[in-house]
């Protein structure tokens, strides 16, 4: 149970990896918040109230991107 935590993490840090390389807004916005909603549901696995406040803002922020952008 503890791996599928940590795979669902690094899916969630390569996505935003990729939102950083990638030029596309929409594109860039999809991968920030599915990526920030991976790495929220490790933090909220680990229990860090930090992290889990950071990508819930950060999932929040993209969203609005995405929705003010499009």
């Amino acid at each position: 149970m503890v791996e599928i935590f940590k795979l669902i993490g690094v899916l969630g840090l390569i996505l935003i990896s990729v939102g950083i390389i990638i030029k596309k807004r929409r594109a860039q916005d999809v991968c920030y918040i599915i990526g920030g909603t991976c790495i929220g549901i490790y933090s909220f696995y680990l229990g860090d109230l930090i992290f889990i406040f950071l990508q819930a803002i950060f999932v929040l922020a993209a969203v609005y991107d995405l929705i003010r952008h499009h």
